[in-house]
C-alpha cells in the first residue's frame, strides 16, 4: 500500500491509531492533528447519510442512527467525490445489521429514501402528448405489442411494510399522532415521480407496481399485463398519464 491507502485506511479505523511518517509544519503532535481530521472525515459522512435518510433515521432515533451509520462508513467509504449518491448501498447494510432486526421495516425505508434521491436528480424528459397517447390507446391490437419508456425519474419499489405511510407521515411537523394509526406490517407498493420540481410518492396496488416494473424492464404491454399480478389497469394507466411517466414508446415487430 502507499502512503496514501495508509492514510485513508487510518481514518477509517475504529481504534485511533496515527498513520507513520506524519509531519507537522510547527513541531506539533501529528497525532493530534489527525485525530481532528479523522473525525470531521467520519462526521461529514454520516452527515450526509442522515440527510438522505432522514426518515430512517427518525425511526430509530439520532444516537441509534449515526452509531449505525458510522459502521456503514468504516464499511463503505465514498467512491465518488459526489456525496449525493453516497450510501446507494446503505438499505443493504441495514438488512444484515443485527441491531436494526427488531425495526424489520427500516430497511425499505432506506431503499425508498434513495428512490427519492434518485428520483430527485434523473434527467428531465418530455411526456408523449395527448394525442399521441390517445392514438395508442385506442388500438388494442397494436398497444400489446408497444413497449413504453418511462421517466428518468420514476422508480417503484414493492415492500411487505407500510412504506408509503410511514414515508408521508414523517413528512409532516408532529409524525407521532399520525404514526399511530399506521400498522407497520401492511404491506405497501410505491411509485417515484418527480413531474415538476417536487419527487411525489404514489401507493399502488402491487400488481401495478409489478406491471410498471415490467414495463420498466423492456416487455411489451401485454407481457407487462399479464405477467402481473390482478391490478385495476385503468387506474395504473391513469396514474403514468397524468404525471407524464410515458416518455417513448417503440412497437415490437
Amino acid at each position: 500500500m502507499s502512503v496514501l491507502d495508509d492514510f485513508a485506511a487510518a481514518l477509517l479505523q475504529e481504534t485511533f491509531d496515527c498513520p507513520a511518517g506524519l509531519r507537522t509544519w510547527n513541531g506539533s503532535d501529528p497525532a493530534q492533528r489527525f485525530g481532528v481530521y479523522r473525525n470531521n472525515v467520519m462526521v461529514s459522512l454520516v452527515d450526509a447519510l442522515a440527510d438522505t435518510y432522514p426518515v430512517s433515521q427518525a425511526l430509530v432515533g439520532e444516537t441509534f442512527f449515526r452509531a449505525m451509520a458510522s459502521q456503514f462508513v468504516r464499511r463503505e467509504p465514498p467512491k465518488s467525490p459526489v456525496l449525493t449518491w453516497y450510501g446507494d448501498s446503505f438499505a443493504a447494510f441495514v438488512q444484515n445489521f443485527a441491531p436494526a432486526s427488531s425495526v424489520p421495516y427500516l430497511t425499505d425505508i432506506a431503499r425508498i429514501e434513495m428512490l427519492y434521491v434518485q428520483s430527485y436528480h434523473a434527467a428531465d424528459e418530455a411526456p408523449l402528448t395527448a394525442a399521441e397517447l390517445a392514438g395508442l390507446l385506442s388500438d388494442a391490437s397494436a398497444l400489446s405489442q408497444v413497449r413504453f419508456i418511462l421517466h428518468p425519474s420514476v422508480g417503484v419499489l414493492r415492500s411487505r411494510y407500510a412504506v408509503v405511510s410511514l414515508w408521508a407521515a414523517h413528512q409532516d411537523a408532529t409524525p407521532a399522532s399520525a404514526l399511530n394509526s399506521i400498522d407497520p406490517y401492511l404491506a405497501e407498493s410505491a411509485m417515484l415521480m418527480r413531474p415538476a420540481l417536487d419527487v411525489e410518492i404514489f401507493r399502488l396496488e402491487d400488481g401495478a407496481a409489478e406491471f410498471i416494473e415490467n414495463l420498466m424492464g423492456g416487455s411489451t404491454f401485454a407481457a407487462a399485463v399479464s405477467t402481473a399480478l390482478p391490478f385495476n389497469l385503468s387506474a395504473a394507466l391513469e396514474l403514468l398519464i397524468r404525471c407524464g411517466a410515458i416518455t417513448h414508446y417503440n412497437v415490437q415487430e
